[in-house]
């Protein structure tokens, strides 16, 4: 059976990748049917390995990342609105120290641990990767960069670019180069001993810089499903290199990879506003996504919004030592199930007196007959939210993506539907709003630090 293998103490433990996308939306790779994409190094995992049809996620980044970190809804530790975006900005939201991060399970159990990439769970110099378990970090500690000034570019702009907890500055080198040189070192460099590293992109998030041979790809799609693809496949790129240097190193067998995004594609337009941007960029440069290129097939919305084209994302886990190769599990899972699951297959304890709302989704992967592991799913973010159960869902205050026309405010709608999340039967099914309204708030009550909202 596919339950936590329990090594003993002599016996190695398989190492841990998470390679995370950042707004890579619900079918954005080609084994998910998105054949005008080039995704061969994700595809390659979706054969290797178990893909999810109903991976869900967040809406947005932070409450998406702090999920993952944790096994719990973001809810708890209070990550459900944006964090403290800039180290010696204003103050502001961070993780808080007292969260069992999965990085810090790993570290416990003996594994050398490190983030390359986008953290995104508060930038003060008090918090962040080195006090949430991680023995190396270099990247972003706020929401996105430019990725050859390392510049944010809301507001006035700021410089995010650190080795640890030291700044430093790499102007014109491209970030993803920066971040995958590290992570191929630092996994060559722990050949020998078990680590977790979680690869963090901050593709293809905006601003939609891709990389050779892509950034002049795709000629014949039309904008903004062009820009898009060259950025998604830049990541395809990445997580190929990732791949490589695990085959090279011989630690493909023992080495668990989870790919995962953390919310659908966004749709955001964006333009400097400031004459005098820190960055140099001038003002009115565009630096969006340009309305969206992401696809969602049958579904609709995008990441700000719980319509499933925020929340469903791809999902593919891959360990040639115990899991199968090339199938596909339809049932409902979470990013918060990927906490419990990483740390079965690794055989390490999960963590005592810590509420994991995460399930291990290893008894579906070994029947694909086994119900889902949640009756019900819940997500919240500021003043909005949802929850499903079976075909239905309730969005309150629901939104088409961030910057987008609000929809009605309450929604009910039915994801069995041939063109689902387009009728709202809130005024005609008042007893499963009913229904559904009361678990969203049994659920409040049970997630929330202080009153419910």
């Amino acid at each position: 059976m596919l339950t936590a293998l329990g090594l003993g103490a002599q016996e190695v433990r398989p190492n841990v990748v998470i390679f995370y996308t950042d707004d890579q939306g619900t079918l954005d790779v080609g084994c998910y049917g998105s054949d005008d994409l080039v995704t061969p190094n994700m595809d390659r995992l979706a054969r290797e390995g178990v893909r999810f049809s109903q991976a869900y996620a967040h809406t947005v980044c932070t409450p998406s990342r702090a999920a993952l970190l944790s096994g719990r809804h973001p809810q708890r530790s209070g990550m459900n609105n944006w964090p403290q975006g800039r180290r010696n900005g204003p103050p502001g939201r961070n993780l808080p120290l007292n969260e069992m991060t999965l990085a810090e399970v790993f570290q416990a159990a003996g594994y050398r641990t490190a983030l390359f990439g986008k953290w995104h769970l508060g930038a003060h110099p008090d918090h962040g990767p080195l006090r949430h378990g991680f023995d190396e970090f270099f990247g972003i500690r706020g929401g996105f960069i430019d990725n050859y000034n390392h510049y944010d570019l809301h507001g006035a702009g700021g410089h995010d670019l650190y080795d640890g907890a030291t700044e430093v500055f790499r102007r014109d080198r491209y970030f993803p180069d920066l971040i995958c040189d590290r992570a191929l070192s630092f996994v060559e460099e722990q050949r020998e001993q078990p680590f977790f590293l979680l690869f963090s992109m901050n593709l293809p998030h905006y601003p939609e810089q891709p990389t050779a041979p892509y950034d002049d790809a795709y000629e014949g799609l039309e904008e903004p499903r062009r820009s898009y693809a060259r950025v998604v496949s830049t990541c395809d790129r990445y997580l190929g290199r990732l791949l490589s240097q695990l085959d090279r190193l011989r630690l493909t067998d023992r080495t668990v990879v989870l790919f995962t995004s953390d919310n659908g594609h966004s749709e955001e337009d964006l333009q400097i506003k400031h004459g005098d941007h820190l960055s140099g960029l001038p003002l009115g440069h565009d630096y969006g996504a340009h309305g969206g290129g992401g696809n969602t097939g049958a579904w609709i919305g995008a990441k700000g919004g719980f319509l499933e084209g925020g929340i469903r994302v791809p999902a593919i886990l891959r360990y040639p030592a115990q899991l199968p190769s090339d199938v596909v599990r339809d049932q409902p899972v979470t990013i918060m199930d990927w906490y419990p699951t990483l740390l079965d297959l690794a055989g390490v304890e999960r963590p005592r007196d810590v509420v994991l709302d995460g399930r291990s989704v290893l008894p579906l992967v070994e029947d694909a007959a086994v119900p889902g592991r949640h009756q019900l799913l819940h997500w919240q973010w500021q003043r909005s939210w949802a929850v499903r159960q079976g075909r239905w869902k309730l969005i309150q205050h629901g939104f088409y993506g961030l910057g987008r026309p609000r929809l009605d405010p309450v929604m009910l709608v039915d994801l069995e539907e041939d063109r689902p999340e387009r009728t709202n039967y809130a005024a005609t099914r008042p007893n499963v709003v009913r229904r559904l309204r009361a678990a969203h708030d049994r659920w409040a009550h049970a997630v929330f630090p202080r009153s419910p909202r």
